[in-house]
Parts: structure tokens; C-alpha cells; sequence
């Protein structure tokens, strides 16, 4: 026996006869089978528990009497489908339906039918006829409150997955009635918010909502909808309500947004913001609620159907019709100019932002309701959606496009939208100035024209932290967007002063004086930027270019301002050792003078417009500045004619200290630090033997060839600086002129 135990556990072969040998097999097939069957039975129950989508719904469906979570591993099964479905590629549109009716009908406790309404994460679209059935559910009172709340809360959230509206507006007067409920009154509120329409504003709906403010107080979202009621029907709603609210509706507080972002990037992976242009009736890439699907507009199979059956059969206009025409079908200029009084807009104001022909109609209609419908929805995505207000964000990309969409639009509408400054001026204090950086000082570039002194707080203060503390080249990047931001203010707000403004010398005022705001800020900054860059002339090129908008304020944008660059900047500038920066400094001066002369013939003459005259301290500040130029680039002198408190002028005794030879002329065409280049290839031309590079050869008429020499090298700026300010060049100038008339 031992012997045949020995040959089993070496491997050999049994003998037949050995039953305790052939026990041992047997034993060893059967634990081998108990593992594999052990297998079988694990997978079969993962297998279980994950369940079928379909069975899951189809049980739902034939479910007729209550029945309780409790020890039904059935109903806890088919639980776990949807849910698992939901989580990982999101429901079908042939679900909502069933399992909205399931959650509301009072069939499971609340625990189940919470469940249920959490699942709701859409995949595609959501069938209107699914959402109209669930609704119904209300009238019969079968769900808690609590239930009631979550479905408001969610339809909010989903609104823009809904394939169709019709039926839903149709409903308006039902949701109008939950008003009365203080707790569903937010929610209802924001619903109806989304829904209005101008036919859906009645006399006996704003009773009831004045009624429920002065019962509830100034609640945000009473005063939202009566907002958009006002808009719609000014003459009925005659109360006075706050110009801007900074939040209209809380968040509808669920689990779908985050889910439904987390599905869609599954589904079809991150994509940037569709630049799209014309939308027509094509299918869209995405249904998230956030701006990526509400940059398109849903069109829907019923509507595809629709007008191709009416474009084979009919060849009948859409557009000829009298009934409202939704944006979907909106594909040419025409049809926009022939629908232009019945456009429906979007219930998703986001794809305004990427179709031209919207941004169209907002130019040619100036409908409030659409403003402030894209106000509030803009509000609450770059709120919601701000990357460096959250922890750990993979949108960052997505995020970038929508600010560029926005920046974008804002440009072909020329215009800031409000809500863009309010995002500014509640988050640039948080903002690190890296993330997003250019779509942030793009955006910066187009904030409304505001007499508040709320800029200077919410603008100018955490700007400038961040100027002085960042890096040169993130210093020239908000200089020039200072620099558009100032543009796009005398484009958008200046260019008709005279006709519009000048009766009215307080609205004028209050223009000129948020101008002169940005301008000083701009000098502050800039003066301190200089010392903080030692004199960078790759810095001081971005503040010319500011000054270079100023310095034609008054006859470029009939604008009655003009403000000098501080000397912090000007003689930085005169001094510096790059000729393109001095020659911008040259026609900048040039322009000045232009302005200045205009400005006083036209106080002469008394032009209305000089109800804003230009304070002596302007002209005598220009005189200044004058002077030293003249008398570092031409004659000289600037050491002892500079008359600015911050100038050049110093005392011989402390000059000689110096022990610089020729320190007269040191600074002017000649010997300037950045006009020395110039010099040395004029002397190689004129001398090509001299090797000596005699400086003092330019003088009498080789001074004049000099000055022709260095227009033809495309110094312009100091070509006009000299023909205005010196008198004897100007004199010449004009009579080669006249000879060369003659």
C-alpha cells in the first residue's frame, strides 16, 4: 500500500488493481473541477449583478404593486443595471420614458425612486413625449416632494437634451403653479426663466409674482423672471428692478453634471469648441449641457424629416410662413433677413456664440430678453466652469476654446459682454496670470465702458500686483491689452461725441474721466515697470504703442482729452539707446503738437465741443517735454535748458564731474546712443577713405545731407518731430515745397 501512495505522489503510473491509488485521482479530478466550476459560478454572478439594461427596464415596466428594496435581490439587480449603464455610456432615449414614469408613479420608496432619477445621464437625446409623461405624474400627487424637487432639478439640468420645446411650453401655466410651493419656487423659477416666452407674459402672472416678493422678499430668482417679463412687456411690469443681479438661480445641486461630462468624455473623447459657422440641421458632435453642446444647436430627426419630405415634395419656403422660425432651419442671409421679426431663438443661448447669423440678428434686433438670457447662461459657465477656482480640472483645454468663442464673439459684436466683467472682476484676484492667460487679457481688452469706480478695486488693484511680480513679457502682454482696451472704448463709445453727447456735459464727464483713469494707470505702472526692468526697450515699445493711441485722442476719436506720458516714461524714452523707440517717441510728440494746435484754434474759434477745454498744465507740460528734445536732438542744450521739474538740467559744476568729452552734444542726431549707428555708415559713405570716423565732419551742409540720410532710412517720426518743432527745417521744408509746386 505504501508502495502504490509512493508511485501515485512520484508521478508514475497505478497499478489497476490499487483502489487507494485510483482514489487519489479521482479526488484530484474532482478539486479541479470544484475550482473550475468555483470560476464559472463567480463570473456567472458578476455577470448577474451587472444584468441586462434591458431586462432591467422591462421589469420596471411590468412592475404594478410597491415593492421594496429590502432583501429583493431582483429589483436591487435590475437597480444596479441602469445605474451601471448610466455611469458608463449613458441611457438611451427609449429609457427616460419608462423609467420616468417608474420614479414618479409611487411605485418604490423614495430611496428607489432617488436612485432612478440619479441614473437619468442621457447618451444622446431626451425624447420631449418622456418628459411631457412625467410631468403628468405631478397632477396625481404619487411622489413625495422630495421626489418632485429632484425631477424639477434635474429637468433643469438636462433642458438642453430635450429633442423638442412645443410640448413642454404648452405646460408653461402648469409650472406657473408650483410657484406657490416656497420650497419647488427657485427651481420652478429657473425652469420658467427658460422657458418664457412673450406670449407666456400675462397681467395675472406678474400680480402673482409681485404678490409672492412681497410675501417671500426680494428673492434673486423672483426678480430674474420679473426681469425677463419686464423686457417683454415693459408698459405691464412698472416696478423698478436692479439693472444686474450677480447670480440669478442657484445651482441646481445633482450628481448629472459632473456624470454627464465624465460620459460624453467616454463616448467621444475631449474636443476643443466647435468654431462653427452656419448650423444648419446636421446632426451635433455632443449633447453636454455644458458650453461644447450648447455651442450647437440640436436638430432634431423630426425636424430633418420634416424638411426634407417639404423640399422633395413641396418645394415650399420654410421661411414664407408667419409661424416662428426655429434657428435649426436658419441657414443664409436671406432667411434671416425674411424671418427676421419671428426668429425663435435657442433655448441653448451658447450656439449664439459660434453662428454669424445670430450675431447678426443681436446687431440688427436689439431684443433684451436675448441679452440677458445670454447674460445669465454666460454667467453661470465661466462661474461654474473657471479653472483655477477648481482643485483638479481636465477641462483646462475646453475651457481655454469657450473664453476664445467668447472673445471672438465679442469682437465681431464689438462689444463686452457683462458677464465677461463680472467673471473678470470677481476672479482676476485669484487668478495666478498663467492659466489661460492670452484668453483672459483678450477678454480684458473688451469690458464695458464704466463710470463705477468699482474698476480701480476689482481691476487696476490685482492687475497691478500681478504686473509687478510677473515676468517682462507678462508685462508687455497687459500693456497691450490695455492698449485694445482703450481703443475699443474710443471706437465703441467716441466716435460720436459731438452728435450724441455733447449736450450733455455730465455724461461726457464721466467718459473722459474713466479714459484719463486708464490712461494715468497705465503711466503709474509703466513708470514702475521701467525701473523694474532697468529700462528694457522691449518694454518700453509696448508703452509707446500705448501712448501712441493717446497722443490722437482729440482727432482721431473726438475725444476733449489728452494726457502726457509721466516723465518716467518720456525720458526713458528720449534717452534710449534703440532708434526705433526714439523715433516713436518723435511722432508720438508730433502727433501731440497736431492735437494740441487743433485743440486751440478750436478754443479760438469757440466750437461747442470745447466745453472741455484742455487745462493749462497740458501745454505746459508739452512745452517741457519739447524743449528737452529739442535741445538733446538739435541744439544741445539739454543739460542746461531743460525746464521739467524731472528733467535734465543740471549744474556745470556737477557735469564736469562727469569727465565726459563733447558732453554738450552727447545726446543729440549725432551722438545719441541710438542714432550713433546711423552716423558711422553716413561718414563711411561720404569719407569711404577716412578711417577715423570724425564725427565733427557733420556739420553745415553735411548736416542737412545727414537729415536726408536718415529719412530715407525710414525714421519717419524724426523726420515730422523736426520739420514741426525746428523752425529753420520747417521753414526750408515748406520752401522746397513751394519751388517743387512751381
Amino acid at each position: 500500500m505504501s508502495g502504490s501512495l509512493k508511485r501515485c505522489s512520484e508521478g508514475g503510473v497505478p497499478e489497476p488493481q490499487s483502489s487507494l491509488c485510483m482514489f487519489a485521482i479521482k479526488a484530484k479530478l474532482i478539486s479541479l473541477r470544484g475550482e473550475k466550476e468555483g470560476e464559472l459560478t463567480l463570473k456567472k454572478k458578476y455577470d448577474s449583478q451587472e444584468g441586462s439594461l434591458e431586462q432591467a427596464l422591462s421589469y420596471l415596466e411590468k412592475v404594478q404593486d410597491c415593492v421594496a428594496l429590502r432583501k429583493n435581490t431582483l429589483l436591487q439587480k435590475h437597480l444596479d443595471a441602469v445605474e451601471s449603464t448610466a455611469l458608463k455610456q449613458g441611457l438611451p432615449p427609449e429609457g427616460f420614458e419608462i423609467l420616468l414614469n417608474v420614479a414618479l408613479s409611487g411605485k418604490f420608496a423614495d430611496t428607489v425612486n432617488t436612485r432612478l432619477l440619479k441614473s437619468l445621464i442621457p447618451a444622446s437625446v431626451i425624447p420631449e413625449n418622456s418628459v411631457v409623461t412625467a410631468v403628468s405624474w405631478l397632477c396625481v400627487s404619487k411622489c413625495s416632494g422630495n421626489i418632485q424637487l429632484l425631477f424639477l432639478k434635474w429637468l433643469i439640468t438636462v433642458f438642453d437634451f430635450i429633442d423638442h420645446k412645443e410640448q413642454l411650453h404648452a405646460l408653461y401655466g402648469f409650472f406657473f403653479s408650483f410657484l406657490q410651493d416656497e420650497k419647488m419656487c427657485p427651481y420652478v423659477c429657473h425652469l420658467l426663466y427658460l422657458l418664457t416666452r412673450k406670449e407666456n407674459v400675462k397681467p395675472f402672472r406678474i400680480r402673482i409674482l409681485l404678490d409672492l416678493q412681497a410675501k417671500m422678499g426680494m428673492q434673486s430668482h423672483l426678480q430674474a423672471l420679473l426681469s425677463l417679463y419686464k423686457l417683454f412687456c415693459p408698459e405691464q411690469v412698472t416696478i423698478t428692478l436692479p439693472g444686474k443681479m450677480k447670480t440669478f438661480f442657484k445651482n441646481p445641486e445633482g450628481p448629472w453634471k459632473a456624470t454627464i461630462a465624465a460620459v460624453r468624455q467616454r463616448n467621444q473623447g475631449p474636443s476643443p469648441v466647435s468654431q462653427a459657422v452656419f448650423l444648419g440641421t446636421s446632426k451635433p458632435q455632443s449633447r453636454k449641457r455644458k458650453w461644447n453642446a450648447q455651442l450647437v444647436i440640436p436638430a432634431s430627426s423630426r425636424t430633418i424629416s420634416y424638411l426634407e419630405e417639404d423640399r422633395q415634395k413641396n418645394h415650399v419656403c420654410l421661411y414664407s410662413t408667419n409661424k416662428s422660425f426655429p434657428v435649426e432651419q436658419l441657414q443664409t442671409f436671406t432667411q434671416l433677413l425674411q424671418n427676421i421679426h419671428h426668429l425663435e431663438f435657442p433655448s441653448q443661448m451658447g450656439s449664439v456664440l459660434t453662428n454669424p447669423l445670430l450675431l447678426h440678428y443681436m446687431n440688427c434686433v436689439k431684443d433684451e430678453s436675448i441679452y440677458l438670457r445670454l447674460y445669465y447662461w454666460m454667467g453661470q459657465m465661466l462661474q461654474e466652469e473657471c479653472t483655477w477656482c477648481m482643485v483638479d480640472n481636465p477641462c483646462e483645454e475646453e475651457f481655454k476654446s469657450f473664453l476664445e468663442t467668447v472673445y471672438k464673439s465679442e469682437c465681431f459684436l464689438q462689444e463686452g459682454f457683462p458677464a465677461c466683467e463680472e467673471f473678470l472682476y470677481k476672479n482676476l484676484p485669484l487668478w495666478d496670470g498663467f492659466c489661460c492667460r492670452s484668453q483672459i487679457l483678450k477678454l480684458m481688452s473688451w469690458i464695458p465702458l464704466n463710470s463705477s469706480s468699482d474698476i480701480k478695486s476689482y481691476l487696476y488693484d490685482p492687475l497691478a500686483q500681478l504686473f509687478f511680480t510677473s515676468s517682462i513679457y507678462f508685462k508687455c502682454s497687459v500693456l497691450e491689452s490695455l492698449k485694445e482696451l482703450l481703443q475699443n472704448w474710443l471706437n465703441c463709445n467716441m466716435i460720436q461725441v459731438d452728435s450724441e453727447l455733447s449736450s450733455s456735459n455730465s455724461t461726457l464727464s464721466g467718459l473722459v474721466n474713466v479714459v484719463a483713469g486708464l490712461i494715468r494707470f497705465v503711466g503709474w505702472i509703466s513708470t514702475a515697470a521701467l525701473h523694474l526692468e532697468n529700462n528694457s526697450t522691449f518694454l518700453l515699445y509696448f508703452i509707446l504703442d500705448f501712448y501712441g493711441t493717446v497722443c490722437d485722442m482729440y482727432l482721431k476719436y473726438n475725444l476733449p482729452l489728452l494726457i502726457m506720458p509721466p516723465p518716467g516714461v518720456f525720458y526713458p524714452a528720449l534717452l534710449s539707446m534703440d532708434s526705433v523707440n526714439l523715433n516713436q517717441l518723435c511722432y508720438i510728440m508730433y502727433r501731440y503738437r497736431t492735437n494740441l494746435v487743433a485743440a486751440k484754434k478750436n478754443e479760438l474759434s469757440k466750437k461747442k465741443i470745447l466745453q472741455f477745454k484742455f487745462s493749462n498744465q497740458t501745454y505746459q507740460e508739452y512745452n517741457q517735454y519739447i524743449i528737452a528734445m529739442v535741445g538733446c536732438l538739435w541744439t544741445s542744450s539739454a543739460f542746461q535748458k531743460d525746464t521739467h521739474p524731472q528733467g535734465l538740467c543740471m549744474d556745470d559744476k556737477l557735469l564736469s564731474k562727469t569727465a565726459v568729452k563733447e558732453l554738450k552734444t552727447s545726446f543729440n542726431i549725432v551722438y545719441h546712443p541710438a542714432m550713433m549707428g546711423y552716423s558711422v555708415q553716413f561718414l563711411q559713405q561720404i569719407c569711404p577713405d577716412d578711417t577715423t570716423l570724425n564725427f565733427k565732419l557733420i556739420k553745415g551742409k553735411k548736416w542737412d545731407w545727414y537729415l536726408e540720410y536718415l529719412y530715407t532710412q525710414g525714421l519717419e517720426g524724426l523726420k515730422v518731430f523736426i520739420e514741426s518743432s525746428i523752425s529753420r527745417v520747417s521753414q526750408a521744408s515748406r520752401s522746397k515745397a513751394e519751388n517743387e509746386e512751381a
